[in-house]
């Protein structure tokens, strides 16, 4: 009689033990705010990343400055024409550009990820999208971040003189004929979103990194956010193939 009993109760400690709520009580499932703070984690550790590599961009070739449009096609001709010295000295000045504006908006970048809300944390963490932190992230901040890089790039090319050096550049480049897209003066805008560009690029490199290997997850709450959502995924995708 006692087994009959048994039975159905411990069917229904399993049952309630599999609800969501309960396994969120037992710490099993990150809170809301655990998962925006595992992802914030992972975020400025993407940051302090892109601030390394931006200290001397020239080395990684991801998010040193290039030519725009047929960029290869272009720094080829130019050299061609015997303008080797001046586009390694007006490269390597907007190399510089790209780097203090980075180095100088530190704080814009970590007060952006500090007050970011995220509504959807869940569907940014369990997800096949290895980048979709990132790209919400980016998303909701590029417009905010280009405005505070334009000053800073514009201010340091003309410090150094580069867009003088630039101009005189296109001048010539401008004249070659049966050139496909002549060159543009002010390239402002176009170094400006390159180092925002570069910065989430190297962002995403992490987020996706530390969404496949557990060792990279520095923090805490890194380890129980995104481990918790690679087992989710895992399940979902189970659930999806075993329907």
């Amino acid at each position: 009689m006692k087994k009959i009993i048994l039975i159905p109760l411990i069917s229904l400690i399993i049952t309630s033990f599999s609800g969501c709520s309960v396994l969120r009580g037992l710490g099993l499932i990150p809170t809301e705010l655990e998962m925006i703070m595992g992802l914030k984690d992972a975020l400025q550790q993407g940051l302090f990343r892109g601030f390394d590599a931006f200290a001397n961009p020239e080395g990684n070739p991801l998010i040193r400055f290039v030519f725009p449009g047929e960029a290869e096609k272009i720094e080829k001709t130019l050299r061609d024409i015997g303008l080797d010295r001046a586009i390694n000295q007006v490269t390597s000045k907007f190399n510089r550009a790209m780097s203090t504006a980075v180095q100088v908006s530190k704080p814009l970048f970590i007060d952006a990820i500090k007050n970011m809300s995220i509504r959807e944390a869940v569907n940014i963490l369990v997800t096949d999208n290895p980048h979709a932190a990132t790209e919400y992230f980016k998303k909701e901040m590029k417009p905010g971040l280009m405005d505070a890089f334009r000053p800073i790039v514009d201010s340091t090319i003309k410090t150094e003189g580069a867009n003088k050096e630039w101009s005189n550049i296109v001048k010539v480049y401008n004249k070659i004929p049966f050139i496909s897209k002549p060159l543009e003066e002010n390239l402002t805008d176009f170094i400006a979103a390159r180092a925002v560009d570069g910065m989430f690029l190297i962002i995403a490199n992490e987020e996706e990194q530390i969404r496949t290997r557990y060792e990279l997850r520095k923090t805490d709450m890194m380890r129980k956010v995104f481990t918790w959502a690679e087992k989710e995924l895992q399940r979902r995708q189970m659930m999806k193939t075993s329907g």
